[in-house]
């Protein structure tokens, strides 16, 4: 098994513009195991997936909780794991960056995530917002192994239109502020049009992550564009769930079995994770 160390310097070395990581995000252990056995070099965490599992709202998951998750799948491969660690769990910048010590100590995982959404009812403003990216990366930085700090600008997934020039404006100016104090890498997420990437990319100086969505500009073209990791999200979770109820529709309704040719695509993945979640 990989060292932490090594696995946060591997995830660091990952981020190259112009020829992007593929993050992957499970929801669970065999997930997890699936998605390294289809190839994938990093993973990380969906908190709206992982909150699905438990019968929950994205939100909704404590600290304790996000951890111990955090830690169970990082048992199980031995890729470098990045944690969708919210707002930190935490308001003021001291509780943050107690919050971040805890995911370290208790789990290997050798990423996490801040972003500027309060939880509840709107954003932190820019000043709170970067004083809590800061000091999540104090408390990564003194952990004593690389971890790779991804800061997040929540406007375009919390109600802020993207194609406006003002929400734009805001994004990019709290993507700078963060750049400032120290992250290794910018995340938008909710970004769509090529040029919104474009102005992203070269208007920061850290390698940029861009969620896939709908209408997101494919791998190839977001490689041009010079993004450095694109992620699912609960992407892949939705996907599944959305497979699981093709099947149980189906039965339900037409009262036939076609759904076992999609079940039967999946087989030989399920055998292979398998193997390995056993060896």
């Amino acid at each position: 098994m990989s060292t932490s160390s090594d696995l946060g310097q591997r995830l660091l070395d990952l981020h190259t513009p112009r020829k992007p990581l593929l993050l992957a995000n499970p929801w669970d252990r065999g997930s997890a195991i699936a998605l390294v056995t289809a190839g994938y070099s990093a993973l990380a965490t969906t908190s709206a997936g992982f909150a699905a599992t438990l019968g929950r709202f994205d939100g909704v998951i404590s600290l304790d909780e996000a951890i111990d998750h955090a830690a169970d799948l990082a048992e199980v491969v031995d890729v470098p794991i990045s944690v969708d660690f919210e707002n930190g769990f935490a308001h003021e910048p001291e509780a943050v960056a107690a919050n971040v010590s805890a995911l370290l100590e208790r789990s290997t995982v050798v990423g996490f995530s801040i972003e500027d959404y309060n939880g509840s009812d709107g954003m932190y403003d820019a000043e709170l917002a970067t004083a809590r990216v800061e000091a999540a990366v104090e408390a990564a930085r003194s952990c004593g192994r690389t971890v790779v700090v991804t800061a997040r600008a929540e406007n375009f997934i919390r109600g802020v239109d993207p194609t406006s020039s003002e929400g734009m404006a805001d994004t990019l100016d709290r993507l700078q502020r963060f750049s400032a104090v120290g992250p290794d890498v910018l995340y938008a997420p909710g970004l769509k049009a090529a040029d919104q990437v474009a102005a992203v990319v070269s208007g920061v100086d850290l390698p940029v992550n861009v969620l896939a969505m709908n209408g997101t500009p494919t791998v190839a073209e977001l490689a041009a564009l010079g993004v450095a990791r694109i992620s699912v999200g609960s992407g892949f979770y939705l996907a599944s769930l959305g497979g699981l109820a093709d099947a149980a529709n189906e039965l339900n309704e037409s009262g036939t079995y076609d759904f076992w040719a999609q079940a039967g695509r999946g087989m030989p993945l399920m055998k292979d994770f398998l193997r390995q979640a056993s060896s």
